[in-house]
């Protein structure tokens, strides 16, 4: 695996000649449309014993104030990297100029731990690769130098977190599991399985719910999974969810696993949502399959509804 440094720059060169990294807002933006800027950048994180690399998005007008922003964190699916979340820049900037949300700051972080499929949790598996303490990684380290570095609201209710497939797995644990920290989460085909995945799942091959030698431990899923965070749910400290999912998810090939399919799993999750106390919930189901034809939309729409329930629209 290349270094975090060296992926930096291949990313930067790459999202640079796609026209993905916008120049400074106060050179290119006109009146007419006023646009946010990406940029690559790294979280030190002594957790990890690396740097976590990342893409943040500023909104137009951040580098010329002094204002200070809300911020979401954007999870990437699995096998994919931080730069799947930057085509999204063009809506923020839409949602933005539209007043359907406040100004933003947005921040992708990657996660190759795991061969990419490491469920942003803290995983004790020792075999190859070694799981790594991604979730703590994330939600202390990272957070942290995001706060320290850009002009962020720390509080709770400016802190949101969103995911598509892994990073909807992802985001639904954090918001569950990590109240104190944020207080929306938008959940786009989100890659959970009640009880446990089928046998066939990629959630089994990689070593996020290992345990020692063993790459996956249902024992460690199950507790780790969004039935048993549901159950200690703080009501004191309430959270907004958004879930979507696509008409047309990959169907699994023996029809009486259909309760494993992800359009079925998602409809769980909001089942699951709407009756825990503290947690509210809005569920879409959009046509296209698990991919951009239903993330984008649902991000679009998703987006301003949480923060709507939060008090920011």
């Amino acid at each position: 695996m290349s270094s975090p440094v060296t992926r930096r720059a291949a990313i930067t060169a790459g999202l640079a000649a796609a026209g993905a990294l916008a120049v400074p807002a106060a050179a290119s933006a006109s009146p007419a449309r006023r646009e946010g800027t990406l940029t690559t950048a790294a979280a030190p994180s002594p957790v990890l014993g690396e740097d976590i690399a990342y893409i943040a998005y500023l909104p137009y007008g951040y580098r010329r104030g002094r204002n200070r922003y809300p911020v979401v964190y954007l999870l990437h699916g699995r096998g994919d990297d931080m730069t799947g979340w930057s085509r999204m820049k063009p809506v923020l900037d839409e949602l933005i100029a539209e007043h359907r949300i406040p100004p933003v700051i947005a921040v992708m972080p990657d996660a190759q731990y795991s061969e990419a499929g490491g469920y942003y949790v803290d995983s004790a598996f020792t075999g190859t690769p070694a799981g790594r303490p991604v979730e703590t990684a994330f939600t202390t380290d990272l957070i942290a130098h995001v706060d320290g570095t850009y002009r962020t609201r720390t509080d709770r209710a400016s802190r949101l977190v969103g995911g598509y497939s892994m990073g909807g797995a992802g985001a639904l644990r954090y918001v569950l599991a990590h109240q104190d920290l944020f207080a929306a989460a938008l959940v786009l085909s989100p890659a959970v399985y009640t009880p446990t995945p089928p046998a066939d799942s990629s959630v089994r091959e990689f070593g996020a719910f290992g345990d020692g030698e063993t790459r996956f431990a249902e024992e460690v899923y199950l507790a780790k999974n969004y039935p048993a965070l549901l159950a200690t749910v703080d009501t004191a400290l309430p959270v907004h969810t958004y879930v979507a999912v696509g008409d047309d998810e990959w169907a699994n090939p023996d029809p009486a696993d259909f309760r494993h399919d992800l359009d079925f799993e998602a409809a769980v999750v909001h089942n699951h949502l709407k009756r825990t106390p503290g947690v509210s919930t809005e569920f879409r189901v959009l046509g296209g399959g698990h991919d951009w034809d239903v993330w984008e939309p649902a991000f679009a729409d998703g987006l301003p509804h949480l923060f709507t329930a939060l008090g920011e629209a």
